[in-house]
């Protein structure tokens, strides 16, 4: 990953953050130039499992470079041709439905239609407790749009949460290599 831009979106799926930023981390290491953007939501909210502050200091240790916050920063992404990918992790249902329907109203969103206008890969990294019910509408649109590629995803909780699923953040990495190359990596829905 030597020398790709890489742009990480993160949406308010709090509870998965952790697990986004070691990717982060792994592939900041690997001398990927990363450009951290944060949604409104990420930005802003202070909960249970992080402080909005921390986040940005942490993303900022790992980048070197300050999070993408507001729509005016993100917005040069598609016309300065400033990623070579950009993954959407954690993906919220929120963010979903917005990507689906078209709505660039949040960073992470116009990011999103920034990337795609230069026909650029998008890499979506589901986490949705609703992946199921009313977000699988809008994954099902996604997946058969032009440059978006996902991680593969499952179930986290079939038992209490029987409509949630998560993508395995592991397979960021492997996702952004096949996603550069045209390819979804199969299968999508893993076990």
């Amino acid at each position: 990953m030597k020398g790709l831009r890489i742009g990480f979106a993160i949406s308010g799926s709090f509870c998965t953050i952790d697990g986004v930023l070691s990717v982060i981390q792994s592939l900041a290491d690997e001398g990927a130039d990363i450009t951290p953007i944060l949604s409104f939501s990420a930005s802003t909210t202070d909960t249970r499992f992080g402080r909005c502050a921390d986040l940005h200091a942490k993303l900022e240790k790992i980048t070197g470079k300050k999070p993408l916050d507001t729509l005016v920063g993100v917005e040069p992404i598609g016309p300065q041709g400033l990623l070579d990918v950009l993954v959407v992790a954690p993906c919220t249902g929120s963010t979903l439905g917005r990507l689906a329907n078209g709505i660039s109203d949040t960073p992470v969103a116009l990011a999103v239609k920034a990337q795609l206008r230069c026909c650029r890969p998008v890499v979506i990294a589901v986490s949705t407790n609703d992946a199921l019910g009313a977000s699988m509408r809008n994954i099902s649109l996604l997946n058969n749009a032009k440059n978006i590629y996902f991680v593969p995803f499952k179930q986290d909780n079939p038992i209490s949460k029987p409509n949630s699923m998560i993508a395995d953040f592991s397979m960021i990495p492997e996702t952004i290599s096949a996603a550069i190359e045209g390819k979804q990596i199969q299968p999508l829905i893993i076990s």
